[in-house]
């Protein structure tokens, strides 16, 4: 292994448990301003001491504003770390940092603080080799988990050499380091019933149920579902809310359903599936989100070969279902690299966790990554 990969990412690892046990024990719900604010100050606080930092507005409304720290140095290329603060766990559910056997147990550890706290770590390696890079940024966002629009910030970084993302890391089946390079598209579809309320006792056939009328919704969304045939389609109706009271017919509700496809064309395609009208309920469908697939195999390869060799291991290229900010780079940044975060499970679940053995061969990873990028 590479002698500076090897030293740097010791210290990293040696760090990590302490650094991630602050950040997580912020609770930071997307949208919660006061939760983002308090995360930034952590992570400023961990920042190298030659990281100028500034807040920029968010990409959503009524967020606090994302961090980007900036680090100069004097050779050719320029990086982007990037990395988002926000949980999908409600302060009520949160769960500060706790250790269980090999497992770091804490809402948000995986997805992706653990990711935050290395990315933070190569920023200081790298800031004592400013000789090795022209400009390293790391931005931080505050509303990856529920941001409908695209992301803001795609034009100012849109012409760094490269986008490494710190989402959670992988193996393949062989157990060999994996980094992700593909993700599939992602997008929302919001179906919106309307009706005709009426008293479910004395005169329930006069009523347009929205509710009968959002489960044909969900149904025909459903039988899209085809994951293992391309483009992998999957379609799954997630939260339906119809009604006000138990004694009358539901005259309005929505219904949101999450696709995941190899493009978007696919996810487009599921919204002429859902019927304009359903038992005198009319239905109006939508897609909300729209999250471009990332498609970096071919660019990276190069990389990942040269990250192989100062690693003194394989690091495999793998693909991933869920979504990240990673694509929204990819698309103008073609060496897009992402999954270079702890390895760990159960996101978005109480019980979520990093490895905690994981933490320093994972900035490992990211070390070599960066060294054969620069």
């Amino acid at each position: 292994m590479d002698a500076w990969v090897q030293q740097a990412a010791a210290e990293i690892g040696k760090r990590a448990p302490r650094e991630l046990e602050a950040l997580v024990g912020v609770s930071s719900p997307s949208g919660d301003v006061h939760g983002a604010d308090e995360c930034a100050a952590v992570c400023a606080a961990l920042l190298p001491d030659e990281a100028t930092i500034e807040r920029i507005p968010c990409s959503s409304p009524d967020h606090a504003p994302d961090l980007v720290a900036h680090v100069r140095g004097t050779g050719t290329r320029r990086v982007l770390l990037l990395g988002h603060l926000d949980t999908v766990v409600a302060h009520a559910d949160h769960r500060p940092l706790s250790r269980d056997g090999d497992k770091l147990v804490g809402s948000g550890s995986v997805d992706m603080k653990g990711g935050v706290v290395l990315s933070i770590g190569v920023m200081r390696a790298l800031a004592r080799r400013p000789d090795t890079f022209a400009e390293l940024a790391l931005l931080l966002v505050c509303d990856e988990e529920w941001r409908t629009g695209t992301i803001a910030h795609v034009d100012r970084f849109g012409d760094f050499d490269a986008c490494l993302c710190f989402e959670g890391g992988d193996q393949t089946r062989d157990g060999e380091d994996g980094v992700v390079v593909r993700r599939k598209a992602a997008g929302t579809i919001l179906v919106t019933a309307h009706g005709r309320a009426a008293h479910s006792g004395s005169a329930p056939d006069r009523g347009r149920n929205a509710l009968l009328a959002l489960a044909a919704a969900a149904q025909a969304v459903a039988a899209r579902h085809d994951p293992a045939a391309p483009p992998h389609l999957t379609a799954v109706p997630t939260v339906v809310r119809s009604g006000d009271a138990f004694n009358v017919v539901p005259g309005t509700g929505e219904l949101f359903c999450d696709c995941r496809a190899d493009e978007l064309d696919a996810i487009e395609s599921v919204l002429g599936s859902i019927p304009d009208e359903v038992g005198g309920v009319t239905l109006r469908a939508e897609l909300i989100r729209r999250w471009p697939g990332m498609h970096s195999e071919e660019a990276v390869a190069p990389v990942l070969a040269r990250a192989s060799e100062a690693l003194g291991r394989p690091v495999r290229g793998v693909s991933r279902g869920g979504a990240s900010d990673a694509s929204h780079f990819a698309a103008r940044i073609p060496i897009t690299i992402d999954g270079l975060g702890p390895r760990g499970g159960r996101a978005h679940n109480p019980g979520e966790y990093v490895y905690a053995d994981s933490l320093g061969p994972r900035a490992e990873v990211a070390l070599a990554v960066v060294s054969a990028v620069l």
